[in-house]
């Protein structure tokens, strides 16, 4: 099947193969699955490997995209027949936003959930960077380990030499989300107002990070011996992107805790919107925009300006449970037992 530019939806009842073409799509655009954490899931039960193949036309070339996904062992990855070792190699070059049901965990759920989608934006739009947050978790667990295990008079031996990597690595990934946020932030704004309405009330999206301050370094160094009695009580890192916050606010109220349903449906599809126009604005060409049924939380009026306003947003790929729900001008395909058809 080949899906052209612009607005595309693929409509059909539940349990057709909706969200797999658009988990494929999306796998295939960042070789990591939007709704599970681990490959193992995506290979049937009972195989060893599970395989994906596509083409991708950019503004930087035709990418010919193939995947082996492997049940045990590294998977395969071949672009333009040339094998791909690291993710960000392909991210470098083919980008994509994946929006649906579960992102109401970023407006409602625990700040674990707020924290992955500040480093999902950063891997996006800085694929370079994407090895950031996984260096500051490696340097927080060998923390917390030393923590744990010390059983002595005093702070642990080494406990300075953490201090000073954890301050570095954390300092990275702070910046990095900090930089993310602010450009989410304002088009994330512009989006809930589009889709909710000028009278509606206001998403706003803000930073909270666990350490502030110009030399950022030296204020996490500090901010560290402030808390270091407190850490070896409770023998773990109290200080740290791991204890960032992504703010969201409705109508001046906090989303998470006020937000009626409709509006953090609205809060969470705004926000992929905006990470999808500032990939714009750092890549210089739109992201493929996968939107998994992005209409069944609202109401018909936000409905009809979410649709309204998907035009010119590049290639937008759209699961809905029925034809009804594909906006005008949309190419719509069907889901049917065995496949994908044109509608």
């Amino acid at each position: 099947m080949e899906f052209g530019p612009g607005l595309t939806a693929v409509a059909g009842p539940n349990a057709r193969g909706k969200t797999n073409l658009l988990e494929a799509v999306c796998y295939m655009c960042s070789l990591a699955s939007p709704r599970v954490s681990s490959d193992l899931p995506l290979v049937r039960s009972g195989a060893k490997s599970g395989f994906l193949r596509g083409q991708v036309d950019t503004a930087r070339g035709r990418f010919l995209i193939e995947v082996e996904v492997r049940s045990g062992g590294q998977n395969k990855v071949l672009v333009n027949r040339t094998p791909v070792r690291r993710k960000r190699d392909l991210r470098r070059d083919v980008r994509s936003v994946f929006s649906g049901p579960d992102d109401l965990s970023v407006v409602q759920g625990d700040p674990d959930h707020r924290r992955r989608f500040m480093d999902e934006a950063v891997r996006t739009l800085w694929p370079a960077k994407d090895g950031v947050a996984g260096a500051y978790e490696r340097v927080l667990r060998q923390r917390n380990r030393l923590l744990k295990d010390w059983a002595g008079v005093g702070e642990p031996t080494g406990l300075s030499a953490w201090d000073a990597e954890l301050a570095a690595q954390g300092s990275a990934l702070t910046e990095l989300r900090g930089r993310a946020v602010e450009l989410l932030g304002h088009r994330a704004t512009e989006e809930f107002r589009r889709v909710a309405g000028p009278d509606e009330g206001t998403l706003l999206v803000e930073y909270a990070p666990s350490v502030q301050g110009e030399r950022l370094e030296e204020a996490f160094i500090d901010r560290l011996a402030e808390r270091r009695a407190d850490e070896l009580v409770r023998r773990t890192t109290l200080v740290g992107p791991h204890r960032d916050e992504l703010a969201l606010s409705v109508q001046g109220l906090v989303a998470r805790g006020f937000a009626s349903h409709g509006e953090a449906w609205a809060a969470a599809i705004c926000l992929r919107l905006a990470l999808a126009g500032a990939v714009n604005e750092e890549f210089g060409e739109s992201a493929i925009l996968l939107l998994d049924d992005p209409f069944s939380g609202l109401d018909p009026e936000r409905r009809a300006r979410l649709a309204g306003s998907l035009a010119g947003r590049g290639q937008v790929l759209m699961a809905v449970p029925d034809v009804s729900h594909a906006p005008a001008g949309a190419v719509v395909w069907l889901a049917k037992e065995g496949g994908i058809v044109p509608g």
